[in-house]
């Protein structure tokens, strides 16, 4: 276990692919006090609910009678991963108008992965840490508890 310093005036990142949470700490690095500035929820219901459409099918030959069912889109996955990128570009936004130079990123592994894609080099080079865990369902002070302590198998330091 190792205690993460995270300094005044850093940005707290803590997502999943349908809340995102931008918080500042407010306090020093010994000890943190983290206060909400946005919060975004996306409304995402289930596939079923957004696809209403039955499969295609398609045909391997005209001639050929037999055919194959094509695979429904998972329009719930599908929206997770368009969530990320609208959260990613609004904290691009966010970072650049605060001039934070200290980020902390705070999300799933799969949602993490997502937004390494799209984060834009100049929020990937303020990221000192990231972590994988799902916090987005917490309190604040809940977080301020996973951040003050956190293991070293549930962060990953970014490649310089």
């Amino acid at each position: 276990m190792g205690k993460l310093k995270i300094p005044h005036g850093a940005i707290v990142f803590v997502g999943d692919g349908r809340k995102a949470l931008f918080l500042r700490n407010v306090g020093d690095q010994d000890y943190l006090n983290l206060k909400p500035e946005r919060v975004f929820v996306d409304e995402n219901p289930p596939t079923h609910l957004q696809g209403t459409d039955r499969p295609g099918r398609t045909f391997k030959r005209a001639a050929s009678h037999r055919s194959a069912e094509v695979s429904t889109t998972d329009w719930h996955e599908f929206e997770k991963h368009r969530f990320a990128e609208r959260v990613a570009a609004a904290l691009e936004k966010f970072v650049r108008e605060r001039e934070a130079t200290v980020l902390i990123v705070v999300a799933p592994p799969r949602t993490l992965a997502d937004l390494r894609r799209v984060f834009h080099a100049d929020v990937k080079k303020r990221i000192i840490v990231e972590i994988g865990k799902d916090l987005t369902r917490r309190s604040v002070d809940d977080i301020e508890g996973h951040l003050t302590i956190v293991s070293e198998d549930g962060l990953r330091l970014p490649k310089s």
